[in-house]
């Protein structure tokens, strides 16, 4: 089985954002992957804030950027293998 690491830079009070992280949620607890979700607040790291500023969620799986402001569930499960 293959392993993943989804990583959404968000902030709070974003409904973007609580949108793709429920969208990332929901794939990969249906693909057959092993999936780890982690979310980073951008606001709690000054750099991190300046370098997303407003342009969250940005999504990366195993580091590298798949997806901004809209997470594509048809492209995710792609991108993880099912």
């Amino acid at each position: 089985m293959s392993e993943h690491t989804v990583t959404v830079y968000t902030r709070e009070a974003c409904h973007l954002c609580e949108d793709a992280i429920e969208t990332v949620d929901r794939v990969a607890d249906e693909v057959a992957a092993d999936v780890s979700v982690e979310t980073v607040d951008v606001d709690e790291d000054p750099e991190l804030r300046e370098e997303y500023g407003e342009r969250v969620p940005y999504v990366l799986v195993d580091g590298r950027p798949q997806f901004k402001y809209r997470v594509d569930a048809t492209s995710l499960r792609t991108v993880l293998g099912d």
